[in-house]
C-alpha cells in the first residue's frame, strides 16, 4: 500500500506496513511469516448491566495475537474509540514488545467501548466486574493463559476489581492474584509499577545517549543534561517520564500538550505543579505560570531536542510530520507516529525510538509482578538483611583501619548509611527494568549498526522481535 495525503493508513495498517517492511529483510518462510503476522483470535463480548434504572449494553474485546509463549499479556483500555481493528493492532504490538524485552509472554489486548468519565465509581465497578466475568468464564483472564494490565482509561483500581472477580470465581486457585498485573501494592501489586512505563522511557533515553553514534545520528551531542523536551499527554506515562528526565537527568521540559491545549515555558515547566493543576481543573486551561495555546497540536511542531508523544495513536501523521522540528522522537504511547509520517520523518533525518521498545517498561514490570504473585514472596525479603550484614563487615573493617591510622583517613559522609542499606523491592524493580531496557536497546543497536539494509530503530526492533517469535515457533515444531 502506498501512503499519500488521501490514504493515511489506519493504526492497524501502520502496524502491518511496519511488520511487512521488517520481514521483507528477513527471509522467513512465507507460511511462518503469515503465522506471526495474523491475530490468532478475537473475542467480542456484549453484556448488559442494570444502571440508572435501565439495562445498559456494553461492547468489549479481548484479542490474542500470538501464543508462541503463554500466558499472553496485554492491557485493557476504556475508551469510546475502542474497536476490533485497534485492539488487534495493539495485541500485535504486545507480541513484538514482549519478544523484544524478552518477557516470556505472547501478545494480547483488551478494550471496552466506554468513556469512564460518564460513570460514577460504583457504576464503573459493576461494569468492570461484569466485563471481567464475561472474559474469565472464557479463560480470557487466567494466570496461566491470559494476564491483563492497565491501559488508557484504566488503572490500579480496575485491576483490583478484576483480580477480586477472578478469585470469587476461582476460589481454589492459589495463584489467583497473578491473573492480572498493575494491581495496588497492598493488593498483590509491586512497587514501581505505576511509574514503570515513564521510568522505562527515561532508561531508554539514557541508553540512547550512551553511544555517540546514536547521538550523532540525531544531530545532537553530549548527554541528556540540558536537552529540551516536549511532552504530549501528561497522564501516568508522560508525567513520570517528564518528572524523572527533568529532576534526575537535567532536561528542560519546555512544553506540555494536553487535550484542552498546551503550555509553553522556555525555561522549563514545574511538572508537579502542572500535574496538580490538571487534577484540580481537568486540563491545562488557566494555568498561570506559562503561555497557553488553545491548539495544543501546534506545539508538536515546536523546536526541541526530544519529543515524547505519550497519549493517543496517530498524533504525528501526514498532515504535520513535515513540520516536526524535534531531533529525536521517543514513542511513549502506542502508535503515535503513522506509517506515512514515519517515512517523512526518516527522510528528514529525525531519529525515532519506536513504541514497541520505548513503552515496554510497563510490561517488563508487569512481568516482575506476575513472577512475584506466583512465588508468593516480595522481592528482597530473603536477601536484603543478609546483604546489609555483609556490607557491615566491610564498613567495620574500614572503620578499624581508620582507627589504626590514627584518624588520618575517614569514610565519606553518608557512605556508611548508603552502603549498608540493602536493596528493597523498588530498587530491585528499577534495577531489573534498567537492565531490561539496556539489553533490548543493545540488541536493536547491533542490528541497526551491523546491517547495511537497516536504517532506523523501528525496523531494527521489529527484526529482533520477529526473529525471537520465529525461534519460539520453530522450537514448538511449527
Amino acid at each position: 500500500m502506498t501512503t499519500t495525503p488521501q490514504t493515511e493508513p489506519s493504526f492497524r495498517q501502520s502496524v502491518d506496513l511496519m511488520y511487512n517492511h521488517a520481514v521483507s529483510l528477513m527471509g522467513l518462510p512465507p507460511g511462518l511469516e503469515e503465522k506471526i503476522r495474523v491475530c490468532n483470535a478475537t473475542y467480542t463480548v456484549r453484556f448488559g448491566v442494570r444502571l440508572r434504572g435501565q439495562l445498559q449494553t456494553f461492547t468489549g474485546y479481548r484479542s490474542v495475537h500470538s501464543e508462541h509463549m503463554e500466558p499472553v499479556k496485554g492491557g485493557i483500555r476504556y475508551a469510546t474509540s475502542v474497536n476490533q481493528d485497534e485492539v488487534e493492532a495493539l495485541a500485535a504490538l504486545m507480541t513484538y514488545k514482549c519478544a523484544l524485552v524478552e518477557a516470556p509472554f505472547g501478545g494480547s489486548k483488551g478494550g471496552l467501548c466506554i468513556d469512564p468519565r460518564d460513570w460514577e465509581e460504583h457504576e464503573l465497578e459493576q461494569i468492570t466486574r461484569r466485563f471481567a466475568y464475561e472474559l474469565i468464564k472464557r479463560d480470557m483472564i487466567n494466570p496461566a493463559q491470559n494476564v491483563p494490565a492497565p491501559d488508557m482509561g484504566t488503572g490500579e483500581r480496575e485491576m483490583a476489581w478484576i483480580a477480586d472477580q477472578y478469585k470469587r470465581m476461582n476460589t481454589t486457585d492459589i495463584n489467583g492474584n497473578a491473573c492480572v498485573t498493575g494491581k495496588p501494592a497492598n493488593a498483590g501489586g509491586i512497587k514501581g509499577r505505576t511509574e514503570a512505563t515513564g521510568r522505562g522511557v527515561q532508561y531508554a533515553l539514557r541508553e540512547f545517549f550512551r553511544d555517540p553514534r546514536d547521538v550523532a545520528m540525531a544531530k545532537m551531542e553530549g548527554t541528556l543534561e540540558g536537552k529540551v523536551v516536549i511532552v504530549q499527554g501528561l497522564g501516568n506515562v508522560g508525567y513520570h517520564a517528564a518528572k524523572f528526565l527533568q529532576s534526575e537527568d537535567g532536561c528542560i521540559v519546555k512544553a506540555i500538550i494536553e487535550h484542552d491545549g498546551a503550555l509553553l515555558h522556555h525555561k522549563g515547566l514545574d511538572i508537579d505543579h502542572v500535574r496538580d493543576w490538571i487534577a484540580r481543573h481537568g486540563g491545562v486551561t488557566g494555568y498561570p505560570d506559562a503561555r497557553h495555546f488553545e491548539d495544543g497540536a501546534m506545539l508538536l511542531e515546536e523546536e526541541c531536542d526530544i519529543l515524547i508523544p505519550a497519549a493517543l495513536e496517530g498524533v504525528i501523521n501526514l498532515s504535520n510530520a513535515a513540520n516536526v522540528q524535534a531531533k529525536l522522537i521517543i514513542e511513549a504511547a502506542n502508535g503515535p507516529v503513522t506509517a506515512g509520517a514515519d517515512q517523512i520523518l526518516k527522510e528528514k533525518g529525525v531519529v525515532i525510538i519506536p513504541d514497541l521498545y520505548a513503552n515496554a517498561g510497563g510490561v517488563t514490570v508487569s512481568y516482575f509482578e506476575w513472577v512475584k504473585n506466583l512465588s508468593h514472596i516480595r522481592f528482597g525479603r530473603m536477601q536484603r538483611r543478609q546483604e546489609e550484614s555483609r556490607h557491615d563487615l566491610i564498613v567495620k573493617e574500614l572503620e578499624r583501619l581508620d582507627r589504626y591510622l590514627g584518624n588520618a583517613w575517614s569514610l565519606t559522609p553518608d557512605f556508611k548509611a548508603k552502603y549498608l542499606r540493602g536493596a528493597d523491592e523498588l530498587e530491585l524493580v528499577r534495577s531489573g527494568l534498567d537492565d531490561t531496557m539496556r539489553e533490548a536497546f543493545q540488541s536493536m543497536r547491533a542490528v541497526l549498526h551491523g546491517r547495511e539494509d537497516v536504517h532506523d530503530y523501528r525496523t531494527a526492533a521489529y527484526i529482533v522481535a520477529i526473529d525471537r517469535v520465529a525461534a519460539s515457533y520453530r522450537a514448538k515444531g511449527l
